[in-house]
C-alpha cells in the first residue's frame, strides 16, 4: 500500500474514533466500494472474500467519493469459499445443540483482492454502511464484532492494524505469513491455516530429501511472498542447499519485468523452481513460461495454487506436468455440493455477484443490451451449474473452503461458551459473564482463544499459544493426461505432530516428475557429487553449491560422496591409488624375493664359487713352477680373501637388522684391505725381486715371507682399528624412512652411523689401492714371461675405475637400490681382481701345461 493510501486510512480512523467519541453524529468518509451480502441475526459474523481479484483505480487525489467503480474479473474459487461460509451459518442455525434459539447472520463484502478495497470493506463492516451514523450506535458496539477473513496476507495485515485499535478478532482462512504470528502487533489476528514457516520448514525437508542443491525461487512482491522467502532461506541456511536466483512478481504484472524473470529461469541451470506467490501472480508468470517455452523444470508449489487450475489455461498446464505442491488438509463437507448447486440468476436475481459468477462459469453475457454480434452468446439462466459449475462446483479439493467452515465453528463455539457463562464464574472480573446480547469484540476475542471443540468432520480445533492450529499438509501432485486433465495424486504428508525428523512423508514411487524427466528423481545441483577419493573445492565468487572435485594428496582419503576435505593416513599406511581407503605401506629392502636380489645373490655365489675352484686348482698345481714363481701363500691368500669378498655380499641382502647392519661394511672394510694387501704385497715383491737380481743389491731379505706376512696384517690391523672405532663410537643401525613416490611405501636400510667411520674405511680401502696400481705400473715392463704386474695394474685400474664411479651411484640411488649399487660395486672389483690376475695362470696351468716349466719360466 502506497504512503497516500496509508494516510488516507490513518485519518479515516482518527476521524471515527474522534467524532465518535463526541457523542455527536460520526460519519464514514465514503462507503465500500465493494458488493456485499447481508443477513440479519443475534450476532453479524463479517467476512472478506476476494469474489473479485482486479479491483478499481483509486482516486490518488482524495479530494472526493468514488462513485460506481466495479471491481472486475471473478475468482469462482473465492465465491465458493463465500458461499462455505453462508452454508455453515444456515447449517449452525439449524443445530438444535450448537447455539440453540440464537441465530447467526452474516455481513460479507468483496476485497477485489487489494488492500485499499479490502480495508474499506472491512471498514464497512464494522460501522455499516450508511454514510451517517447516529451518535448512539457509533459509541456502542461495531454492527460486526469478528470478522472472517481475508484471504491474502498483506490485506489481513493491514485490516489487522487498523482494527486491532478497537480490539475487533479477525479469523483468517488462508492469510497463510508467518508475520502475522506476531502476537505484539497483531494481538487480535487468529486463522485456521498454518503459518508459512511450517511450509518453509517442509520444502527445505523436501528439498534436502531429494538431494535438489542448486534451486531458483520465484516469490510474489507482497508480503506473503517476501515473508515466505525469508523463513525458506533461513531453514536452507547449514543445509547445503543453495538459492542461484530470487525474483520478485511486481504487482503491477510489468511484462518487460515478467520477461526478464522467465529467461533468468530459462538461462539458470537450477532445475527446480520453488515459487511462494497466489495464484494471479503465477498465471501472469506462466503466460510468460508458455511464451519462451520453458519445459524443462520441476515446479514447486505453495498452498497458494497447488491444487487450483483456474488461473492456467490449456496451453499452460502441460508445463505444469509434475508439479509438487503442499496443500492444506482436505475434508469432505456433508451437504455443501447440494447447496453450490442451488446457484440460479433467475431464482436469485438481486443477490450481488450471481449475475458476474454465472457469466464467468457458462461464458455468457447476461447485459440487458446484449446484441446478437457480441463475442458472448446470451445467457438464459437456465445452464446446468452442477454439470458444468467447473471450479466453482468442484468438492473434490475442500481445502481453503475447509479452513473458512472451520472458522465460522471456532466463532459460534466461542459464542455458544459464552451463552454457557454461569453468573460468578466467568473469566472476566469479579466473575462476570459477557453480555450476549451486545457481545463486545474484546470479549469475544478471549473465548475465541480458548476453544477446543471438534467440527462436524471430525476434526478438533483449537488454537495454540501463537493463534494458529498445528501444521498439516497432504503433498500434491500433478498428473496431467493427453487431453490436459489435471488430476491432483496424494504422493505424501508434512506433520508436524509426528515429531521432529519425522514430519515429512512421501512415496516417490507415485510421483510424476516435471520437466520431462517422468520416472525419475530429476537432478537439481550447481556441480555434480564429488565421488570417494576427491573433495569439495568452492569455486571462487560462487555459493558453496558450486565447487571443483579435486583429487585427495597423496597419503590422504575420503571414503564417502562429497567430502569436503581428505584424511590423512596414519603413520605406517598409505592411500591406494583410488584415494578411497589407507592400506598398509609397502615395507620395501632388498631381499630374495626381489629380481635384483636373486641376481646378485647368483653373482655373489659364483664369484665365490669360481674363486674357490681357483684356489683349489692352485692347491693342486702347488708345486708347478708357475705356481710358486707367483708366490703361492700370497696367491692362497688373495684368493680366500676374495672368496671372503664375494660372500660378504650376501650380508647386505634381507631385512636389515642390528647385527647384519654392523658386519656389512666392516666384513667388506677388512675383507678388500686383505686383497688389496696381498696384491700390494705381490706387486712389491716383483719389484724388489727384479731389482735384487742387480749387482750389489740385497734387497730380498727386507721382503721375504715374514715381512710379507707382517705388512698384510699391519694393513689390515689398520682397517680393524678404524671398523671397531666406528662399531663403538656410532655403528650403522637399521633405520625407517619414507619412500616412493610422495612416501608411498617404507624403506629398510641401514644408516652408516658414522659419516667419518664410512669414510674412512672406503678412503683407507682406495689409498692401498692407488698405491698398489701405481707400483703395478711402474713394473708393467719387466719381462713377460715372469711378470704378473700388467695384470694387476688392469685389476687396480678396474678397481678404482669401480669405487670410483661407486661413489655418484650411492648417493643418488634411492631406498633398496643404494644397497644394490654397493653390492654391484662390491661384486664387480671382486671380479675385476679374480678374472684380470688368475684367469692368464688358470689357461696356463689348466690349458697349456707344457708352458708350466721352469725353462719358461727363466725364459727371457
Amino acid at each position: 500500500m502506497g504512503l497516500m493510501v496509508w494516510l488516507w486510512v490513518v485519518g479515516l480512523v482518527v476521524e471515527m474514533v474522534r467524532v465518535c467519541g463526541a457523542g455527536l453524529s460520526c460519519g464514514l468518509w465514503g462507503r465500500s466500494v465493494s458488493e456485499s451480502l447481508y443477513k440479519e441475526g443475534d450476532v453479524i459474523i463479517g467476512g472478506l472474500f476476494p469474489v473479485h481479484f482486479e479491483a478499481p483505480e483509486p482516486e490518488h487525489d482524495f479530494i472526493r467519493l468514488q462513485k460506481g467503480a466495479q471491481c472486475q474479473d471473478v475468482d469462482l474459487r473465492s465465491y465458493r469459499w463465500l458461499k462455505a461460509m453462508i452454508f455453515t451459518v444456515e447449517e449452525i442455525n439449524r443445530d438444535p445443540v450448537l447455539l440453540p434459539n440464537f441465530i447467526l447472520g452474516y455481513f460479507i463484502a468483496d476485497t477485489c483482492l487489494a488492500e485499499g478495497t479490502t480495508l474499506s470493506a472491512a471498514l464497512a463492516l464494522v460501522t455499516g454502511q450508511e454514510e451517517k451514523v447516529s451518535g448512539e450506535e457509533c459509541s456502542g458496539a461495531p454492527m460486526v464484532p469478528v470478522i472472517i477473513g481475508d484471504a491474502r496476507s498483506s490485506a489481513s495485515m493491514v485490516v489487522a492494524d487498523t482494527l486491532g485499535v478497537f480490539d475487533i478478532p479477525m479469523v483468517s482462512y488462508f492469510a497463510s505469513c508467518a508475520c502475522l504470528s506476531d502476537s505484539r502487533r497483531f494481538h487480535t489476528f487468529l486463522r485456521t491455516v498454518p503459518s508459512d514457516a511450517f511450509q518453509a520448514k517442509a520444502m527445505a525437508r523436501l528439498l534436502h530429501l531429494l538431494h535438489w542443491t542448486w534451486v531458483g525461487v520465484v516469490a510474489g512482491d507482497d508480503d506473503y511472498g517476501k515473508s515466505g522467502v525469508q523463513l525458506l532461506l533461513k531453514e536452507l541456511e547449514g543445509t547445503g542447499i543453495c538459492v542461484d536466483y530470487l525474483e520478485f512478481i511486481p504487482k503491477s504484472h510489468s511484462q518487460s519485468r515478467i520477461r526478464q524473470i522467465v529467461e533468468r529461469i530459462q538461462i539458470s541451470t537450477a532445475r527446480v523452481v520453488v515459487t511462494f506467490a497466489i495464484g494471479p501472480d503465477i498465471e501472469i508468470l506462466f503466460k510468460e513460461v508458455k511464451v519462451q517455452n520453458v519445459t524443462n523444470r520441476q515446479w514447486i508449489a505453495t498452498e497458494a495454487w497447488s491444487t487450483s487450475t483456474q488461473f492456467f489455461d490449456l496451453a499452460t498446464i502441460p508445463l505444469l506436468r509434475g508439479t509438487i505442491g503442499f496443500a492444506l488438509r482436505l475434508a469432505a463437507i456433508q451437504g455443501l455440493d447440494a447447496f453450490l448447486a442451488q446457484l440460479s440468476p433467475l431464482k436469485q436475481p438481486n443477490e450481488p455477484f450471481v449475475k458476474d459468477v454465472w457469466e464467468e462459469i457458462f461464458g455468457c453475457s447476461m447485459a440487458q443490451d446484449w446484441k446478437p454480434s457480441s463475442d458472448k452468446p446470451r445467457c438464459t439462466g437456465l445452464e446446468n451449474v452442477e454439470k458444468h459449475g467447473r471450479i466453482y462446483t468442484d468438492v473434490s479439493q475442500l481445502r481453503v473452503t475447509y479452513n473458512v467452515y472451520k472458522a465460522v465453528y471456532a466463532i459460534a463455539n466461542a459464542i455458544h461458551n459464552m451463552m454457557a457463562c454461569q453468573p460468578g464464574k466467568g473469566p472476566f472480573e469479579h466473575g462476570e459473564c459477557p453480555d450476549v446480547t451486545r457481545i463486545k469484540p474484546r470479549e469475544l476475542l478471549q473465548y475465541l482463544n480458548a476453544v477446543n471443540f471438534t467440527t462436524p468432520v471430525g476434526e478438533r480445533v483449537y488454537f495454540e499459544d501463537n493463534r494458529e492450529p498445528s501444521a498439516s499438509y497432504d503433498i500434491m501432485n500433478w498428473h496431467v493426461d493427453e487431453s490436459g486433465t489435471v488430476n491432483f495424486v496424494h504422493v505424501g504428508q508434512f506433520d508436524v505432530a509426528k515429531g521432529a525428523g519425522q514430519e515429512l512423508n512421501i512415496n516417490l514411487e507415485r510421483v510424476v516428475w516435471g520437466g520431462g524427466w517422468d520416472d525419475q528423481v530429476p537432478a537439481s545441483v550447481c556441480s555434480v557429487s564429488c565421488l570417494p577419493g576427491t573433495r569439495k573445492a568452492v569455486q571462487k565468487g560462487k555459493p558453496v553449491c558450486c565447487f571443483d572435485c579435486l583429487p585427495c594428496a597423496a597419503g590422504e582419503i575420503s571414503n564417502v560422496t562429497d567430502s569436503t576435505e581428505c584424511i590423512r593416513c596414519p603413520e605406517r599406511f598409505w592411500s591406494n591409488p583410488e584415494r578411497t581407503k589407507c592400506i598398509p605401506k609397502v615395507v620395501e629392502f632388498l631381499s630374495l624375493q626381489d629380481t635384483m636380489g636373486v641376481v646378485l645373490t647368483v653373482l655373489s655365489v659364483t664369484g665365490a664359487t669360481l674363486t674357490t675352484t681357483v684356489l683349489a686348482a692352485f692347491f693342486h698345481h702347488r708345486d708347478t713352477p708357475l705356481v710358486r714363481a707367483n708366490n703361492s701363500e700370497l696367491s692362497f691368500l688373495l684368493l680366500a680373501s676374495l672368496t671372503l669378498c664375494f660372500l660378504c655380499a650376501l650380508v647386505f641382502i634381507g631385512r636389515p637388522v642390528p647385527w647384519n647392519c654392523m658386519l656389512r661394511h666392516t666384513l667388506f672394510g677388512v675383507s678388500f684391505v686383505i686383497c688389496i694387501a696381498c696384491v700390494l704385497s705381490k706387486t712389491v715383491v716383483v719389484l724388489v725381486a727384479f731389482r735384487a737380481t742387480l749387482p750389489g743389491s740385497n734387497l730380498m731379505q727386507y721382503f721375504g715371507p715374514i715381512q710379507q706376512r707382517a705388512g698384510i696384517f699391519f694393513c689390515t690391523l689398520v682397517q680393524v682399528v678404524i671398523c671397531l672405532l666406528w662399531l663403538l663410537l656410532a655403528p650403522p643401525l637399521p633405520t625407517e624412512s619414507a619412500g616412493g613416490e610422495f612416501g608411498a611405501r617404507v624403506i629398510l636400510q641401514c644408516t652408516v652411523g658414522s659419516v667419518v667411520g664410512f669414510v674412512l674405511v672406503l678412503g683407507y680401502i682406495g689409498l692401498l689401492a692407488v698405491v698398489c696400481f701405481l707400483l703395478a705400473f711402474l713394473a708393467r715392463k719387466l719381462p713377460d714371461n715372469f711378470n704378473e704386474a700388467k695384470f694387476i695394474t688392469f685389476s687396480m685400474l678396474i678397481f678404482c675405475a669401480v669405487w670410483i664411479a661407486f661413489v655418484p651411484a650411492y648417493v643418488s640411488s634411492p631406498g633398496k637400490y643404494t644397497v644394490a649399487v654397493e653390492i654391484f660395486a662390491i661384486l664387480a672389483s671382486s671380479y675385476g681382481l679374480l678374472l684380470c690376475i688368475f684367469t692368464p695362470k688358470c689357461y696356463i696351468i689348466l690349458l697349456r701345461p707344457e708352458k708350466n716349466t721352469k725353462k719358461n719360466m727363466m725364459a727371457k
